[in-house]
């Protein structure tokens, strides 16, 4: 546990307490700090090394680089203070968060560039873990007619298939040309039960409480934050709903993250339940569903839980 004479050793740099200001609402790599802060990169390494050292912040790697973090620990409540402290006092603090913003997005961007790049041809080109034996062990859990949300939906391939049988179907995706073709394909089944919208799994354009099945499918590991796309989930089902995720599992496979703009390496079961009971989803069951039969051999997870009635 790091003492409290060395907390405040480390958080005696203004530029530290900026890094930490950041990381305490988002991930960031070195590249982005650089960009914010406009500082060198040896700098920022060497800020970050220091933070690591006082066990203030953490990284998990992302394909060729790291994202950093801040790292909950029980005295988070000196260093919460310290932080809402430094946040009036330190003139650049503002702007350093608006700058974020930015550059988040612009990461955002970039993976809706590689969905609207390929709209119209992810039906025939290989996506890992789109497979049907999953898909049907997943449609064996649904109930009868029901208003229906498809998350990260895509060209709404698995939309169609809902809309058969639902009452409705509420399509969601970031991509406008994903959405566009999802559209003309509905049209073309003559289809009219299925609403494309436009939005991110994090800020769902859906109302609260209108929804009696929320399904990811093969989408959660493209959410920047998917413990807040799960929580989006839980905010727009009614009371007794039900969320079902079908999602791959943990895997290192790290080409997937250029090839399929993943960013996650898949989830394991531990993952996926605390998530969703973090969220308020009751009684968690997940199982393996699929094992893909050539490298890297890709798995496919499902879960599901319950959206407490009262």
């Amino acid at each position: 546990m790091t003492s409290i004479i060395k907390l405040l050793r480390v958080v005696a740099d203004p530029n530290r307490l900026r890094i930490l200001l950041l990381l305490q609402n988002e991930e960031l790599s070195v590249a982005e700090l650089q960009e914010i802060l406009v500082m060198g990169q040896s700098t920022i390494s060497t800020h970050l090394s220091q933070l690591r050292q006082a066990d203030l912040v953490e990284d998990r790697r992302t394909g060729k680089s790291s994202l950093y973090r801040l790292k909950h620990r029980p005295q988070d409540g000196i260093l919460a203070n310290l932080l809402s402290q430094a946040q009036s006092e330190i003139p650049e603090a503002g702007t350093d968060q608006a700058t974020a913003r930015r550059v988040v997005k612009k990461r955002q961007e970039a993976m809706r560039s590689f969905f609207d790049s390929v709209a119209g041809r992810l039906g025939k080109d290989y996506v890992p873990g789109k497979s049907w034996k999953a898909v049907a062990e997943a449609l064996l859990r649904l109930m009868p007619p029901m208003v229906i949300a498809d998350l990260g939906a895509g060209e709404g391939a698995f939309s169609l298939l809902l809309a058969q049988r639902a009452t409705k179907v509420i399509a969601v995706d970031t991509s406008a040309k994903m959405i566009e073709v999802g559209r003309e394909q509905a049209l073309r089944h003559g289809l009219i039960n299925i609403d494309y919208r436009l939005g991110d799994m994090e800020e769902l354009p859906i109302e609260d409480a209108t929804v009696d099945l929320v399904f990811f499918s093969q989408s959660l590991h493209h959410a920047l934050h998917p413990d807040r796309a799960i929580h989006e989930a839980w905010r727009i089902l009614k009371p007794g709903g039900r969320i079902v995720v079908l999602d791959l599992l943990k895997h290192r496979f790290e080409e997937a993250r250029e090839l399929y703009a993943d960013e996650w390496l898949g989830f394991t079961e531990t993952d996926l339940e605390s998530m969703l009971e973090k969220s308020g989803f009751r009684n968690p069951q997940t199982s393996i569903v699929h094992k893909e039969p050539e490298s890297p051999h890709f798995q496919t997870l499902l879960v599901v839980g319950d959206k407490p009635s009262a």
